[in-house]
């Protein structure tokens, strides 16, 4: 498993998979929106997720938890589980929106 987890599954292919899970609020993918803040690949098979929300109080974690779990048991093969590191800090703000999010939102 491990040698097929790091050999196949990179950074940029857990990145494209979160890339199709969607703020429902805003319409902007998880990544534009500068939630995720990493990802791991671990030999194990496990791939964690360290994302923040926009406000501690969103109530959309649960649902952000089941779609990202959901999206890379899809997108990923060889994977064994997903563990999502919720964190606060560094606290988001609008500024983490990549310029793609931006256009998105027809601010650029």
């Amino acid at each position: 498993m491990a040698d097929f987890m790091s050999t196949f599954v990179t950074e940029e292919l857990v990145y494209d998979a979160l890339r199709t899970v969607l703020d429902p609020e805003l319409g902007i993918n998880i990544i534009d929106l500068g939630l995720v803040y990493g990802v791991t690949i671990g030999d194990d098979g496990r791939i964690g997720v360290t994302m923040t929300l926009t406000t501690p109080g969103c109530p959309m974690h649960a649902s952000f938890s089941d779609d990202i779990e959901q999206t890379l048991w899809t997108s990923i093969p060889g994977l064994t589980g997903v563990d999502i590191n919720l964190v606060w800090e560094p606290r988001w703000s609008p500024s983490m929106i990549s310029n793609e999010g931006l256009a998105e939102l027809g601010l650029i």
